[in-house]
């Protein structure tokens, strides 16, 4: 890895993930069954299939149950599929790697180590000189806002300050990928919002392909450039519409037309889904 004022000046300067982009990650008709206690099986996720362009913010919405997490979980290689392949830059997953980062819902600091040695843990892994990391871990310190913490324990901080540790911890690695699973849901809405704004802010810096999954409407039209919709029983994709709306985004957009027409549409097709299911 070079340094990182060497990755700044390599960055895009394109407002948005272009449609030509070659494919970051492509899932090729993902199927997910498991066994009930009763014996028989329950389908969670049935012929999924859909690729993400590199550079893309891609979120995935849909009902409770639909199998956004479980997706998730498979590309990351915490779990395989019953049928079908996940491909991250080509490669088949068969496992975690490094090459793709995670970030749950839920609070995974270690909490022996400083917010410092969290976010360059992968880093001593990779045997990255110690110059070397302090540099990164500098450099994404500042992204998140957590200069004047970098010696502070978890327990000394607030939930939204854990996850920019998580992920300042998640992008100093250099994945593919960023996979973030509710990354804000536990969150109260204030911090959310913060939390929305910063990582919009980081983003655009980075234009690191992201799959963020939310239950949060107005979360994904805000942050993506790309809105995948699930259906359940079992999870598939019902449909992929593309975010009108230029970056930079604000919150204030939130009230512009264009936001509110996506936000509907959104919208209808969960609702559908739901009369369908009943």
């Amino acid at each position: 890895m070079g340094s990182v004022a060497a990755m700044q000046l390599e960055l895009p300067t394109s407002l948005a993930a272009p449609d030509t982009a070659p494919a970051r990650l492509r899932v090729d008709n993902v199927s997910l069954r498991y066994r009930t206690p009763s014996g028989s099986t329950f389908s969670a996720l049935e012929n999924v299939s859909f690729e993400v362009p590199d550079q893309q913010f891609a979120v995935i919405v849909g009902p409770s149950g639909c199998g956004k997490s479980s997706l998730l979980y498979l590309t990351a290689g915490l779990a395989e599929p019953s049928d079908g392949e996940i491909y991250v830059g080509g490669a088949k997953v068969d496992g975690p790697g490094a090459d793709r980062g995670m970030v749950f819902q839920s609070y995974t600091l270690f909490p022996w180590l400083t917010v410092r040695e969290n976010i360059e843990f992968g880093l001593k892994r990779k045997r990255i000189a110690a110059a070397e990391r302090k540099e990164i871990v500098d450099f994404y310190l500042n992204e998140v806002g957590l200069n004047n913490f970098a010696d502070n324990y978890p327990k000394q901080l607030s939930g939204g300050m854990m996850q920019r540790v998580a992920i300042a911890r998640a992008l100093a690695n250099d994945p593919q990928i960023l996979l973030m699973d509710e990354p804000f849901g536990a969150l109260d809405s204030q911090t959310r919002m913060q939390m929305q704004q910063l990582l919009l802010r980081i983003w655009e810096h980075s234009k690191k392909t992201v799959v963020f999954v939310t239950h949060d409407i107005d979360e994904a039209v805000l942050l993506g450039d790309r809105v995948y919709v699930m259906g359940a029983r079992p999870g598939r994709i019902k449909e992929i519409l593309d975010v009108p709306i230029e970056r930079p985004r604000t919150m204030d957009m939130v009230m512009e037309p264009d936001f509110i027409r996506m936000k509907r549409q959104i919208l209808g097709l969960l609702h559908d889904d739901l009369q369908e299911a009943h």
